[in-house]
C-alpha cells in the first residue's frame, strides 16, 4: 500500500523539508541550510538517522561523506497528513474539512476567488 506509516517529529520535518528543496545533498548542506541557532551536528546526524529509519530517506556515499536523497515525495507525505487531519477531527469529511477552512480562515475575496477557480476546474475535470 501506499500508506505512509510513520510520523515526522517537527524537528524531523524541519530537516525533511531541507532535503525536499535541496535534495541530494550532503550533510554539511544540511547544516548550512538550518536556522541559527544551528543544532549541534550530532543532533542533527541522530535525527537523519532516525529519518532514515522512518525509511524518508537514503543517501549514497561519495568517499566518506553522505548525499541524501528523499524516499518519499514531499506531496505524498503531505497528503498522507492530510488524510489524517481529515480522519481524525473531521469525521472522515472533506467537506466538513473544507468548510472549517474557509470559515475560520481568513482568507480575503481573492483568495476564496483562487480557491472556487481550483474548485470549478476540477468540477470539469470530473465532467469529462
Amino acid at each position: 500500500s501506499n500508506d505512509i506509516e510513520m510520523e515526522l517529529t517537527k524537528a524531523e520535518a524541519q530537516i525533511m523539508d531541507i532535503v525536499w528543496q535541496n535534495e541530494p545533498l550532503y550533510f554539511k548542506s544540511i547544516l548550512e541550510h538550518l536556522p541559527e541557532p544551528k543544532p549541534a551536528s550530532s543532533t542533527v546526524a541522530t535525527l537523519l538517522k532516525r529519518i532514515q529509519e522512518k525509511q524518508f530517506i537514503a543517501f549514497r556515499l561519495h568517499g566518506n561523506s553522505r548525499q541524501y536523497y528523499s524516499l518519499v515525495p514531499k506531496t505524498a507525505y503531505f497528503k498522507n497528513q492530510l488524510g489524517n487531519l481529515v480522519r481524525n477531527f473531521f469525521d472522515n469529511s472533506p467537506v466538513a474539512f473544507a468548510s472549517f477552512f474557509t470559515e475560520q480562515s481568513t482568507l480575503s475575496k481573492k483568495e476564496l476567488e483562487a480557491l472556487k477557480a481550483i474548485i470549478d476546474a476540477q468540477i470539469k475535470a470530473k465532467d469529462q
